[in-house]
């Protein structure tokens, strides 16, 4: 006779950020019962621009958000600076929040899809990994995703795919048409077309028009950190959705623990309170939504999906490059939103059989803080400081370019033997070595920046090479096939834990040279959809 088992939950989801309030959004929606867990603090808009306001470095956008000993930020604080310890070749630093809605609080809102051959990189192109799944497989929860969120972008250059291919086969229109590009957007992207590149719309979560109780964007030029309006989708909006649809919510609560039982199944999980309090619920699934970062750090406390030994493993972001220069003319960046389009022509090609593929990123912030740290440290002072604040914001130009890193095991997030936190747990330590295939890439990109700023008679700042971080974490708990080499399968579930799903960015195992929170939406909707038939 079968033993009864009562729950706490239908499924219990760790972390409330876009990807997972999505999910539980959707969960509830079919009549689950759902308890989400969050280890950061609830916020509301109005005391975050009001720290934004205060705070005199305008040009860090993790600064307005909570730093608490207990749930540190990845930077940008008295506590959160010591949290994340890179032991490698390069820097990686991505821009995570401990806050209810996560990390897209204050992120740019780039909604690109990734290309068929993206997604099967090493059987187009020999180099990298395969998605176990297809374009053709999340297709469908793309567009679910986009309408959730409310995208909006031009259809025109998904059909024409001028340049080469630059975005993929669409099913449904953009559910809102682009804004409108400002006049600073409107001159580069001229000048560029005009002179045989192809300077496209970026798809963005920005309302072009009233929607989904959402205004139209007001061009406050301040995305990153915050949207003072909510023109923005941003995942506390998620969130209230969620608890509307009966989620129940519990912030501050740090997830530390998640217990194994008969069978391989995930029986329990265990949270921390702020005062060291111990709590446990249990569930019939459990869904772990803890950002890329924090998502393999609490398996490896937890000892738990990792028979692969692949949890932490090919860490990847978009590790990039930049340039900077004046333009003869005063073209006035920092009207409208910040991101507005940019050049796709090195996405896709079979040059990616030897290095990275390519996107150029223009960026329209107001650059007046940048300006001015310039000037200041070339001696100018002054009336004469004023004038050329003026001046040369008016024709700064800031490109920056996204390459793609291949997934590599020795690329690692490992626990910390030595540094804890307030609460006593371990601190995460990466590794991370962008690769041979990715510094490849760097000098086709710098050929174009030279015949930018030629065609603008610009005056380089600069144009260096070097690498920089641009974020984007992917790969940490990686999809495959084979649970030899992967830590999930094509569903997002954990080869180790049949009731255990990890709805996050980590899962990735090709990293392209998009933006890749759309397409995190749209696994965690796929993998909603699946557990509102199985649950």
């Amino acid at each position: 006779m079968a033993t009864h088992v009562d729950y706490d939950a239908d499924v219990i989801v760790v972390g409330s950020g876009m990807l997972g309030s999505l999910a539980a959004t959707a969960l509830a929606v079919a009549g689950k019962s759902v308890i989400m867990l969050e280890a950061g603090p609830r916020m509301q808009r109005w005391q975050v621009v009001e720290n934004f306001r205060n705070t005199a470095d305008k040009t860090n956008p993790n600064l307005p958000y909570p730093d608490l000993p207990w749930a540190m930020k990845s930077y940008g604080g008295k506590y959160s600076d010591t949290y994340w310890r890179n032991t490698g070749p390069f820097p990686f630093r991505p821009g995570m929040l401990k806050v209810v809605g996560g990390t897209t609080w204050h992120w740019g809102a780039a909604t690109w899809r990734y290309l068929p051959s993206d997604m099967k990189l090493h059987s187009t192109y020999g180099v990298g990994r395969d998605w176990p799944i297809s374009y053709e497989d999340i297709e469908p929860w793309y567009q679910l995703a986009e309408e959730a969120m409310g995208v909006a972008g031009n259809d025109a250059d998904d059909q024409t795919g001028k340049g080469g291919t630059q975005a993929p086969r669409r099913s449904k229109p953009y559910p809102m048409p682009a804004l409108g590009w400002s006049d600073f957007t409107r001159k580069v992207a001229d000048r560029l077309n005009g002179a045989g590149f192809h300077f496209i719309d970026e798809p963005n979560a920005r309302n072009s028009r009233p929607y989904d109780g959402r205004p139209a964007c007001r061009g406050n030029n301040n995305c990153m950190p915050v949207c003072p309006i909510g023109a923005m989708f941003s995942g506390d909006m998620q969130v209230a959705k969620a608890e509307a649809a009966g989620v129940k919510l519990i912030s501050e609560a740090v997830v530390h623990k998640l217990e194994k039982g008969a069978g391989g199944k995930i029986t329990a999980v265990r949270y921390l309170r702020p005062d060291g309090s111990e709590h446990r619920l249990t569930a019939k699934y459990v869904i772990v939504a803890a950002h890329a970062m924090e998502t393999p750090k609490l398996l490896l406390m937890s000892d738990v999906a990792n028979s692969s030994d692949q949890v932490g493993r090919n860490v990847m972001g978009h590790t990039g490059v930049s340039l900077l220069f004046l333009s003869k003319e005063p073209l006035w960046p920092g009207r409208g939103p910040q991101q507005q389009g940019g050049i796709m022509d090195w996405r896709d090609g079979d040059f990616r059989r030897r290095h990275s593929a390519g996107k150029h990123s223009l960026s329209n912030a107001v650059p007046n803080h940048e300006v001015a740290a310039r000037l200041l440290a070339q001696g100018v002072i002054g009336s004469a400081l004023n004038r050329r604040i003026r001046e040369d914001s008016a024709r700064w130009v800031s490109v920056s370019t996204m390459l793609e890193q291949l997934p590599d095991p020795a690329n690692r997030i490992v626990l910390s033997s030595s540094r804890r936190d307030a609460l006593g747990l371990p601190m995460p330590d990466l590794y991370n070595d962008p690769g041979d295939y990715l510094r490849a890439g760097v000098a086709p990109m710098r050929q174009d920046y030279r015949r930018f700023v030629e065609l603008f008679d610009g005056e380089l700042i600069k144009d260096d090479g070097e690498l920089e971080n641009h974020d984007h974490l992917m790969g940490s708990v990686i999809m495959g096939a084979d649970p030899r080499d992967s830590v999930v399968d094509g569903d997002c579930r954990s080869h180790d834990h049949p009731n255990l799903f990890l709805v996050t960015t980590g899962v990735i195992p090709a990293a392209g040279v998009v933006n890749p929170t759309l397409t995190g939406a749209a696994l965690a909707l796929r993998v909603a959809d699946l557990l509102g038939r199985e649950a």
